[in-house]
């Protein structure tokens, strides 16, 4: 594995919509006492049935700690490569690499990372075992890395489409522990020349109480080019109705990159899901401090999906929504099942099933 010194537009690789074929899938194993409630053990069963039916469709590799290696190779089919590789926390998405593709060949991309804001509105510290994953996992797959670490950006803060059009928010990369340095134009040629997009849409927001500076994952993705999917409510005094009507209008002008309009399904949230006393206290303290308050509003949101090759799989929270929103995403992929898991036990961590799973992009000739 060497570092490339140059950026994946001048090379011709384009980092491809989750939709478009996987080589596979990359996820962390949860053990983090501060953030998975009760030693991690009702987190850990939610992963193990998210990883066992990406497993079915896709290569998959779980990193799990020193610690908890054989607990995770025991609890995982054998189809599914375990890795001791060490990390502050469970969340593949963020600081894993993001794969770029020529068609025959793919490279990995590292950003930076710094907890989601690093000592401005970070959520712990320190994050030093996360922010050098992307470098150990290009080379556990042997892959060549353009290094950006300079450059504070998680792989939940963007989508693309593969056709050139990126989505991302506002609210998370101009946030200001992030890249103060920076302005707007910055950030959005550093997203052009290492996603080789060439439109990037801005949504003002995401979802309420999001503690990613609202990801843009939990908020929109593309189910196909020109055509996302937006999560909603229809009730106007919930603080969300404003965020997620003005992604709306913002969606409804645009174009993507090729000119089209863009489609906008409405993906109805659950009502408001707010952590229990009980649940609080299952969790470890960080710095002496609660990591959450009993009657917290979680950022519960069914956008906040993973695409495999052979199926959908998304939350479910035991609401009366559960089953519309599996309904309207059947429609969008007549081709591949939906598969829903109860993902409480994830969302008290503070993110869910797309934040815990990193693609990677079909190559060459695998298969």
């Amino acid at each position: 594995m060497k570092i490339i010194n140059s950026t994946p537009r001048a090379d011709g690789f384009y980092m491809p919509a989750e939709f478009s074929p996987h080589y596979g899938c990359i996820m962390i194993f949860p053990e983090r006492s501060d953030s998975w409630q009760y030693g991690g053990y009702a987190a850990r069963k939610a992963f193990v049935q998210i990883a066992e039916t990406i497993a079915q469709s896709e290569r998959l590799t779980v990193c799990a700690s020193q610690k908890q290696y054989e607990n995770a190779r025991r609890l995982l089919s054998d189809n599914i490569r375990v890795v001791e590789m060490s990390s502050n926390d469970a969340w593949a998405r963020d600081y894993a690499p993001t794969f770029v593709t020529n068609g025959s060949e793919i490279r990995g991309v590292n950003w930076g990372f710094n907890a989601w804001g690093g000592l401005e509105d970070g959520l712990y510290f320190p994050w030093d075992l996360d922010d050098k994953m992307a470098r150990k996992l290009c080379d556990l797959y042997n892959k060549d890395m353009y290094d950006l670490g300079s450059f504070i950006l998680e792989g939940g803060s963007i989508h693309v489409d593969g056709e050139g059009t990126c989505i991302t928010t506002e609210a998370c990369l101009l946030s200001r522990g992030r890249n103060p340095m920076l302005t707007k134009d910055n950030i959005e040629n550093y997203l052009r020349d290492y996603l080789n997009v060439e439109k990037v849409i801005w949504l003002k927001n995401g979802i309420f109480n999001d503690e990613t500076n609202e990801h843009v994952d939990n908020i929109c993705a593309f189910v196909k080019p020109s055509e996302v999917v937006l999560a909603w409510t229809d009730d106007e005094n919930d603080p969300q109705y404003a965020m997620s009507k003005s992604c709306y209008d913002i969606l409804s002008r645009e174009t993507d990159a090729k000119g089209r309009s863009i489609t906008v399904h409405k993906l109805r949230c659950p009502k408001p899901v707010t952590i229990t006393a009980e649940e609080c206290g299952g969790l470890d303290t960080m710095d002496f401090q609660p990591t959450r308050t009993p009657g917290e509003r979680l950022a519960a949101s069914y956008v906040n999906f993973y695409i495999a090759n052979g199926a959908v799989v998304m939350p479910f929270f035991g609401d009366p929504a559960d089953e519309p929103a599996r309904d309207l995403l059947a429609e969008l992929f007549p081709e591949r099942e939906i598969i829903s898991v109860y993902a409480r036990d994830i969302l008290i961590g503070g993110g869910n099933i797309h934040c815990i799973t990193q693609q990677i992009p079909i190559f060459g000739g695998a298969e």
